[in-house]
């Protein structure tokens, strides 16, 4: 299987942090966020990886080369100017993923998921990894019941930004700047996204605040 990191994004809520740094550059614990990603996508045994490209781009670009230092093959997907959100971005890259099921994966997020738990799962269109919901967004975003995932219902859960997705759940979308979002709900109105909860380690580290409090929980462990 092969994953796509989501690292895009201008990072507005993390500036001035992201003024001259993407925000997948942003260090905590000792390295930059996407490498945790790109460390864990190694260890589930995945080797492919496309990272998709947009704001200082060439800087991320730069640090990862051709994942070779991180026992993966890193391909690039340039959007330019034009930041295509979520689902354009991961529309645009469709050519680099192949016909088979691929994982994504939000670039601004850190995690101890094991990846390689999703290598097994069986996918309609879109199977899709759930948290509890944290302060800064407690209505959730979609409700999970028996491994089903519905835009209404309860009990509601956020969306963690990691998810399994066919190509084909991307099969009616016109190309152009649009979330994933909206596609996953049309999916689950056929019943075809199915998800799990994990209660392990997730946080959204959209803004400086929550660096700097993912970086105190961190040193404990770095020995600091």
């Amino acid at each position: 299987m092969k994953a796509m990191i989501l690292a895009a994004g201008r990072g507005e809520r993390m500036r001035p942090l992201t003024d001259t740094i993407p925000k997948p550059l942003l260090r905590v614990g000792g390295q930059c966020l996407i490498e945790y990603h790109l460390q864990a996508l190694a260890r589930a045994s995945i080797r492919e990886v496309v990272i998709n490209l947009g704001h200082l781009g060439e800087q991320v670009e730069a640090r990862l080369g051709d994942g070779g230092r991180y026992g993966l093959s890193i391909r690039y997907s340039h959007e330019g100017d034009q930041i295509l959100d979520t689902g354009g971005g991961i529309l645009h890259a469709l050519p680099l993923m192949g016909p088979e099921p691929f994982m994504v994966i939000n670039g601004d997020i850190f995690t101890d998921f094991a990846f390689d738990e999703l290598l097994q799962r069986s996918v309609a269109l879109a199977h899709v990894v759930l948290v509890a919901n944290p302060v800064h967004h407690p209505r959730g975003d979609f409700s999970l019941v028996d491994g089903r995932v519905d835009a209404e219902g309860t009990p509601r859960y956020t969306f963690s930004g990691i998810g399994v997705y066919r190509p084909e759940l991307f099969a009616d979308c016109v190309a152009g700047v649009f979330p994933l979002a909206p596609v996953l709900r049309r999916a689950m109105q056929s019943g075809r996204v199915s998800g799990e909860l994990y209660e392990g380690v997730w946080c959204d580290v959209g803004t400086p605040e929550r660096l700097s409090e993912l970086a105190a929980r961190l040193q404990p462990n770095m020995g600091g």
